[in-house]
């Protein structure tokens, strides 16, 4: 698998706030090789917390990226950049403000998902590939492929939304406010400017522990934990929250959790209109996906996308899996998505050529 780990720097940034954020770095990562009709190009679009680094050891999609895998490295170009806003070498909240010297903080522009495809489009046209045979993601990631199919239809052939929504719902709204004044409590958040201090890792701790609930089951979080004890004080579930909490403020940023929960937030693609509208005279191919045991993008949501598509008679497929590992199925419970994928892509492919 060739793997590029690279950046690239952009002039101005054109943002739904009409706000014009500039210069603007973008990193990403391609695996794969690109074929000479530059017809074999798939942008993986990342969830939340995710990054670049979606392939390969420590990749956070490693079991779906690579070769003989669904979105397989030997047939497939594969693209993944981090998202603008976030904290992993695309320009975010902590950024140098080219003004002033100093981190962005909270004075980082208000960023929307659209704004995030905006720069993944113009990373595209960087790389000289005019059309993508598909754009995936799960979560946050089925947002933006969703806006890319919606914005940029000619410059997809297929789009693979998974367990995901056009809008959020009050209670997912509700999940990420939790989160996002958890942060805002910590004394050491101090308004956002905490760069060169003391982090705010306790408050971003049990952000990410209130967001790790809303990743799994009751089923899964009972098989895996039950009533066991960690120590004769503490429950085991309690141990791996702590856990999983305190790892995260390694590797992600505060502001960075607080601008992208926003974006999610406020990304609706009904404020441009009834759904169906939106894929009037779509020639793109869709597939989603939900999971049966995912509270947190219930099949509800993915069924009213699917519902718009086939309103407009758009070619779309819908699979929603029988899996206990809640919102999170999409990451580790891969085996039945990555045979869907897998067909999808290769007769998306075989139609692309045929129609080259």
């Amino acid at each position: 698998m060739v793997t590029e780990v690279a950046s690239c720097s952009f002039d101005r940034l054109e943002l739904d706030s009409g706000v014009t954020l500039a210069p603007v770095e973008v990193a990403y990562e391609t695996y794969g090789e690109l074929n000479a009709a530059r017809s074999n190009a798939i942008l993986i679009v990342h969830a939340f917390s995710g990054d670049a680094h979606a392939a390969g050891e420590g990749g956070w999609w490693s079991s779906m990226i690579g070769p003989g895998k669904a979105f397989d490295t030997d047939q497939y170009f594969v693209i993944c950049s981090n998202v603008l806003g976030g904290c992993r070498g695309t320009t975010g909240p902590g950024s140098i403000n080219p003004e002033t010297g100093c981190p962005w903080a909270m004075s980082f522009p208000q960023v929307s998902i659209a704004d995030m495809v905006r720069l993944q489009k113009m990373l595209i046209d960087h790389l000289g590939i005019g059309r993508l045979l598909t754009v995936s993601g799960g979560s946050m990631g089925g947002m933006q492929a969703l806006e890319w199919a919606v914005t940029y239809p000619e410059r997809v052939a297929s789009a693979i939304p998974i367990a995901t929504t056009a809008r959020h719902s009050a209670q997912q709204i509700a999940f990420n406010e939790v989160g996002r004044q958890a942060i805002m409590a910590d004394p050491d958040w101090n308004n956002g400017n905490y760069y060169g201090g003391r982090l705010p890792g306790r408050g971003l701790a049990v952000a990410r522990m209130v967001g790790h609930i809303t990743y799994m089951s009751d089923e899964s979080m009972r098989e895996k934990f039950g009533r066991k004890l960690r120590t004769p004080d503490q429950f085991e579930v309690e141990s791996y929250l702590k856990y999983r909490g305190y790892k995260f403020v390694d590797r992600f940023d505060a502001n960075s959790y607080i601008y992208i929960t926003r974006a999610m937030d406020t990304f609706d693609l009904t404020q441009r209109g009834a759904l169906p509208t939106l894929f009037e005279s779509n020639e793109a191919r869709f597939l989603l996906i939900s999971y049966t045991s995912d509270w947190l993008y219930p099949p509800y949501q993915s069924l009213e996308i699917v519902k718009a598509l086939r309103g407009r008679n758009c070619d779309v497929a819908y699979c929603n899996l029988d899996a206990r590992y809640g919102h999170d199925s999409f990451l580790v419970e891969v085996e039945q998505q990555t045979e869907v994928v897998r067909g999808f892509l290769a007769s998306t492919f075989r139609e692309a050529a045929a129609g080259a």
